[in-house]
């Protein structure tokens, strides 16, 4: 554990103190300050002890190999500020970053520099499995928050349109409360087949895929996991191309200096305003058309085959990776199996099993 003690504004790497400049009349220092601005008073504190931690790994040389005690370590930082940049931050606050070696070799792993992970920006892996890219405790106010940082499995730019949690289970599985007040429905394996939904890729992109599967899966029996799932994002094209006129529309409508060319409107392929890292990266490229996407930014995704039934781009991810099969669940499994008997088909089964029947499940939701 490394204590690192309080800290004042000039320790801070937010504050970049300019030369002394002299006047006549008396010197004064001109601070220019780095601004971590969010609503949300936790957010500005996270944002800030990230940029921290970057910076104080960058003057730590990176270990030959992890040690035992690398996955115990962690660093805690505690600022009082006394009412310093008190616009932009608390006063008063902590910070702590779990395992910093550790997830700075995650992050290695899966190619995130250090300027895309400052702006939280996700990119690269060749993974279904969720990518951890750190874990901090934020306290403001004597409360305490936890935070986990990982890669999003769907796209900043292509809306998904349908969303489904497939395990591999024909047992009617009933959304959640924190589901049903999403505006986008999350709809299970029962759905899929009802609905004759299926997933169109070449056979070259179905055989990596799969590989990938059987890979991540097979490293999850091996923790005794079970319980995971396959989130599958479905952005149709078509639908995402009427939508974009539509609203170039009621643009026009709304201002007729538009249809002059005297005002922009949306454009296809935009980015849009984001202002995390991957927009200064963006824009070095050329813009993306319609249901086009960089697989460097968006690595979860795959783009429909020529000859699909519709043109549509599919993001596909394990979720849910963290249940283990412990005594809990094997108790009910054998209460399962008391109330359906010993051939019914039931969610809480060994990893093994478990395995077999989600491989078995999502190997045919391919055309």
């Amino acid at each position: 554990m490394a204590a690192l003690g309080n800290t004042g504004a000039t320790s801070s790497p937010m504050v970049i103190l300019a030369p002394k400049t002299k006047t006549k009349k008396k010197h004064f220092v001109q601070q220019k300050v780095k601004v971590f601005r969010a609503s949300d008073p936790v957010l500005s504190v996270f944002m800030w002890g990230v940029n921290h931690s970057i910076n104080d790994l960058n003057q730590v040389p990176v270990p030959v190999m992890l040690l035992p005690d690398d996955f115990k370590a962690n660093t805690k930082i505690k600022v009082n500020n006394h009412l310093f940049n008190k616009e932009n931050l608390p006063g008063h606050f902590k910070f702590k970053e779990y395992c910093p070696q550790v997830f700075r070799n995650l992050r290695e792993r899966f190619g995130i520099e250090d300027l895309d992970y400052q702006h939280i920006v996700k990119c690269h892996g060749n993974t279904l499995l969720p990518q951890f890219l750190g874990m901090y405790r934020v306290t403001v106010d004597s409360e305490e928050t936890y935070l986990m940082v990982m890669r999003n499995m769907f796209s900043h730019r292509l809306v998904v349109h349908r969303k489904y949690d497939l395990k591999g289970s024909l047992v009617d599985r009933e959304a959640s409360d924190k589901e049903r007040v999403k505006e986008l429905p999350t709809f299970k394996d029962m759905d899929f087949r009802n609905n004759m939904q299926k997933v169109y890729v070449t056979e070259e992109e179905k055989e990596k895929f799969m590989e990938k599967l059987n890979r991540d899966v097979e490293f999850l029996v091996r923790l005794k996991i079970m319980d995971y799932s396959l989130l599958l994002g479905i952005h149709d094209i078509g639908r995402a191309e009427r939508e974009e006129e539509e609203c170039e529309e009621e643009v026009k409508e709304e201002d007729p200096e538009a249809e002059n060319g005297l005002a922009p409107g949306p454009t296809v392929g935009s980015y849009g305003n984001s202002p995390e890292g991957i927009a200064g990266y963006m824009s070095s490229v050329k813009p993306l058309g319609p249901g086009e996407f960089d697989p460097y930014v968006d690595v979860y995704a795959v783009r429909s085959c020529p000859g699909a039934p519709q043109r549509e781009v599919y993001f596909m991810g394990l979720i849910d990776v963290l249940t283990q099969y412990d005594t809990k669940k094997k108790a009910a499994h054998a209460a399962k199996t008391v109330k359906h008997g010993a051939g019914a088909e039931i969610s809480t089964v060994h990893p093994e099993q478990y395995a077999k029947r989600f491989r078995d499940f999502i190997s045919n939701i391919f055309a």
